[in-house]
């Protein structure tokens, strides 16, 4: 595919979801200052097909590039963050399903997503320790086992048809696949994080939940490093990816508030802040700064499908990924940084009408800085550094972490 027509399958993805994109940035100051969970707004992503987009079209999604994906992410982030995180695990259950072997149980889960349905997570704990509490034990039913124990940060599992549970069976970690709900599941509304608040990024409790051997996708070890394998990119690219699309939330609404205004600080009467050279001056640096992280998200979404198209061809080295994620991380470190500076200098537009609850444009920041400390830059930079000094993968480092 040509750049030229690669280019124009984008245009006509930012066509088909453009209304849908518009619906949902109408109604996201009413329900961040109502904390109202978007539900309708999840039921119309899943029905316009965006969250099947990497889905191969013969099992019900679009095929779209890894590129094309998040350039979009990106639009809805623009729309209203919280929904690409409401939809990071089911992006990247969907990513994972790509990477397996192309056999019957892997199709079947790809051609679920591609029908409408999504996934959500339950792998963190809330505890003194990371150990995984949830435990998998055997029923007196033939194959079938019992689920127990409490997750918390189950983001977009409050929206979700299916769960992607982690647990343990004495043996080895486990993911479990189970509907959301199925008898003694439990989802919580208790996420207090001052961003993201619509996320549901809250507490799953399981309570003696029957599930079928043929439920466990695959068995791994926490402590073991997850290599050769582009998902810790990907996940971090999700969050990459929504913070550039703050970015430019806060441009456009920068430009909006300042074009509507007739007054500016230290001038009397009538004046127009949109002819103030101090004015420009601000805007002009928020439009480098969103210019700037877009394109760093670009970027890393090329790598990612170099990557990506490397493996299906067979020539992809475990090299390429460690690089990848490496390129990734350092991505993070410059992104939340510009990220985090235009949240702020947006109010230098405005002064204290800026502040103004009815506008909610504290959201941007309270958002942008929940993202970022999502998965800790300071330790990312440290990973980079052993990298460049000592050749030492990322993966030695954070093993088989859920980031």
């Amino acid at each position: 595919m040509t750049q030229a027509s690669s280019q124009a399958v984008s245009d006509d993805l930012f066509k088909r979801f453009e209304g849908v994109f518009a619906r949902i940035a109408e109604g996201s100051i009413v329900r961040e200052s109502n904390r109202e969970l978007p539900y309708e707004a999840v039921q119309w992503l899943k029905d316009s097909g965006f969250t099947a987009l990497r889905v191969p079209a013969e099992l019900g999604g679009s095929g779209v590039s890894l590129p094309q994906f998040f350039a979009l992410l990106i639009r809805l982030a623009e729309a209203e963050s919280n929904l690409p995180q409401i939809l990071r695990v089911n992006a990247g259950f969907t990513e994972l399903l790509l990477e397996r072997k192309d056999d019957e149980r892997t199709r079947h889960w790809l051609s679920v997503i591609g029908k409408g349905e999504t996934f959500g997570a339950a792998a963190s704990e809330r505890t003194g320790s990371t150990d995984n509490s949830v435990t998998v034990t055997p029923d007196s039913q033939p194959r079938h086992l019992r689920l127990n124990g409490e997750k918390y940060y189950s983001t977009g599992t409050l929206y979700a048809d299916w769960i992607l549970a982690r647990a343990h069976d004495r043996e080895t970690d486990l993911n479990v696949l189970l509907r959301s709900d199925t008898p003694g599941v439990s989802r919580i509304d208790d996420w207090d994080g001052f961003g993201q608040r619509l996320t549901g990024s809250g507490t799953t409790r399981f309570d003696n939940v029957l599930v079928h051997q043929d439920q466990i996708l695959d068995r791994y070890k926490v402590s073991e490093p997850r290599r050769d394998t582009l998902i810790t990119a990907f996940y971090q690219t999700i969050h990459l990816a929504t913070l550039a699309g703050i970015a430019r939330a806060v441009q456009r609404d920068a430009v909006e508030f300042t074009q509507g205004r007739t007054r500016t600080f230290g001038v009397p009467g009538q004046s127009s802040p949109r002819d103030n050279p101090l004015v420009h001056r601000v805007v002009g640096r928020l439009a480098s700064l969103t210019w700037s992280t877009e394109q760093l998200v670009k970027s890393i979404a090329s790598d990612l499908e170099e990557v990506h198209q490397a493996r299906k061809r067979g020539e992809v080295r475990s090299e390429d990924y460690v690089a990848l994620d490496i390129r990734t991380f350092q991505a993070q470190q410059v992104i939340i940084g510009q990220v985090l500076e235009a949240t702020t200098l947006l109010f230098e537009v405005g002064g204290a009408s800026a502040t103004s609850d009815k506008r909610r444009l504290d959201r941007h920041w309270r958002n942008a800085r929940t993202l970022a400390s999502h998965n800790p830059a300071i330790l990312r930079e440290a990973a980079i550094g052993a990298f460049h000094l000592n050749g030492t993968p990322s993966s030695e480092r954070f093993g088989n972490a859920y980031i």
